[in-house]
């Protein structure tokens, strides 16, 4: 799989005409074609919004026009479908050059969308929510198609184009071609696709996105053919550039990279000494991808045991050749001891490297009222030992003493305190917000169930509020089969993981395959970007735009051809 003269609407109607008309069909068998009658009887390929979720048993299309109108930096998307009421068995799908006179869009991938069984649905569904009759939802892409297309199920074909910032503007052209057999008879299918580039270009990203994820080598080995990768070995580390390249392919600018986990550790007389390299190596991997932007260091403790205990802190304890991480107060000596010596050495390490600037140091993950007093207290004592480490935090609670310096809020508390989390950033701190399992109801998510245009509004809302980020914690956490009825997990706990909570791609040989949701989030972030330059040019007709789409926090327009208006005006405003 690769990855990947402004028009007037008079021209822009007959474009649309021509793409309307622009199938070709041509079927045979031992040299003889088939009737017009026959052919329609048979097979149906259409264009589909590429916002639209099409299930296997979608027999109905909203017709859209094969163009794709964007800025120069940016992705360009189509979806088609194919539906006959007879098996199709061996399909294969190529891309002819598409251009524009001289000028070509030379990079592209071509997928096949895959379905996913939702086992058990959001326990808080919202108003919004897509009901499949079959109860499997669209979400892999992956880059082979099907061994076989049962008759009367429909199938989705993704293409991304990459759209270089240096391209020519102007409206390029080209095929796709399909071929197989059908009802034992060979059959091959092109049809036209236009993408009208427009002179403005998204030349660097200024929202901070991250999706936490696990370089665990069993997580790893679901890449690895099942084969658990030693870990730090050069197998290893291939793995986990595999994972950097596609965070990198989607514009995610920052990654949850842990010093405490990745050190090796000696101690001689209660004097620690620390080897950095797995982290510097981890580090410049995501750097040489192109990720870093920022770096989230990991989590240094956590609840003491359930929801509402005390937040304890993580020290490492060497037993032979191994080191364990075990819970103590961070008023434990054991814990002063080693805190003392690891964070000045680690403020040195990031000073040395260059890094100090682009660094944020996670305490402990989501502090709530009950444990206020647990997180300030080590919040406190990390900062006496290095004054300039920035903190970062996804938190519940604002109660926190001024200890945060990058808040990131769940999407209904940054709702609730908005204008406490506007005073922050005007005293200079910046303001991000998450979403996971929650918030549901009507707040936009990520979830599978969800209609896909929510999860690319996700960025809207970053713009229309002014927040600086976003985060969320599932890239790559797969359970049981990824793409089996496990989307839907329940925890011991009782909470319910909404399909597509916890993983956004899926593990396949040597590769993470993207999904039509990490899609969305891609096109989403390119939006943010385009609305920040229109503020600059018209900041009146920017804020506008966006308040059409972000009603409020939890209400939205999401009719996906008024979205495209709105996406078409900001590229004809930015073009003038």
């Amino acid at each position: 799989m690769n990855y990947f003269t402004r028009h007037t609407n008079t021209n822009h109607m007959k474009v649309i005409m021509r793409i309307i008309l622009g199938t070709a069909i041509v079927l045979w068998s031992s040299g003889c074609s088939i009737g017009k009658k026959e052919l329609n009887e048979l097979l149906v390929l259409e264009t589909v919004d590429p916002l639209e979720k099409i299930f296997p048993e979608t027999e109905t299309f909203k017709n859209s026009p094969a163009i794709a109108e964007v800025a120069r930096g940016e992705h360009a998307t189509f979806q088609f479908v194919l539906r006959s009421n007879k098996s199709i068995e061996k399909l294969s799908a190529s891309i002819s050059e598409i251009t524009l006179g001289k000028e070509k869009l030379a990079d592209w991938s071509l997928g096949f969308v895959g379905n996913i069984e939702i086992g058990r649905n959001t326990p808080q569904p919202s108003r919004d929510k897509i009901h499949s009759l079959s109860g499997f939802y669209p979400d892999p892409i992956f880059s082979q198609a099907p061994e076989k297309i049962r008759s009367n199920t429909t199938q989705a074909i993704w293409i991304t184009i990459p759209i270089p910032v240096e391209a020519q503007p102007g409206l390029y052209s080209g095929e796709i071609i399909f071929s197989g057999k059908l009802d034992q008879r060979k059959f091959r299918i092109k049809k036209e696709f236009n993408v009208e580039v427009y002179p403005p270009q998204i030349k660097e990203q200024t929202l901070w996105v991250t999706n936490w994820f696990t370089v665990d080598p069993q997580q790893l080995s679901r890449m690895n053919d099942g084969i658990v990768p030693e870990q730090y070995s050069g197998e290893y580390w291939t793995l986990v550039r595999t994972l950097a390249k596609i965070m990198a392919d989607f514009r995610q600018n920052v990654a949850l990279i842990s010093p405490l986990q990745l050190t090796e550790y000696s101690m001689s007389d209660s004097i620690y000494s620390f080897d950095f390299s797995h982290f510097s190596t981890m580090v410049e991997i995501f750097m040489e991808e192109g990720v870093l932007g920022r770096i989230e260091g990991g989590h240094i403790a956590g609840r003491d045991s359930t929801w509402a205990t005390p937040f304890v802190v993580y020290v490492p304890v060497i037993e032979k050749d191994t080191t364990v991480y075990e819970k103590f107060s961070i008023n434990n000596d054991t814990a002063i001891n080693f805190y003392t010596q690891f964070i000045p050495e680690l403020d040195k390490i990031l000073k040395v490297k260059g890094w100090s600037d682009i660094y944020l140091q996670h305490i402990a993950d989501e502090p709530i009222p009950e444990n206020i007093d647990s997180y300030v207290e080590i919040s406190k004592f990390i900062k006496e030992l290095a004054p300039d480490l920035k903190i970062v935090e996804a938190c519940h609670t604002r109660d926190l003493e001024d200890m945060v310096d990058v808040w990131v809020p769940q999407l209904n508390f940054l709702h609730e305190d908005f204008e406490f989390y506007k005073e922050k950033q005007a005293e200079g701190d910046e303001v991000w917000f998450y979403t996971c399992l929650a918030p549901q109801g009507n707040y936009a998510n990520r979830f599978i169930e969800l209609p896909l245009i929510e999860t690319r509004i996700l960025h809207w809302i970053n713009y229309r509020y002014g927040i600086d980020g976003y985060l969320h914690w599932g890239l790559n956490h797969w359970r049981g089969d990824p793409f089996g009825e496990s989307t839907g997990i329940i925890t011991e706990s009782g909470n319910v993981l909404p399909g597509g909570d916890a993983w956004i791609i899926y593990p396949a040989h040597h590769e993470a395959l993207s999904s039509i949701r990490l899609e969305a989030m891609r096109d989403g972030i390119a939006d943010f970007e385009l609305l920040k330059m229109l503020e600059k040019k018209y900041p009146e007709e920017a804020k506008e735009i966006a308040r059409q789409v972000v009603y409020q926090f939890d209400r939205y327009d999401i009719n996906i051809k008024a979205f495209r208006m709105k996406r078409r005006e900001i590229l004809e405003l930015l073009s003038n």
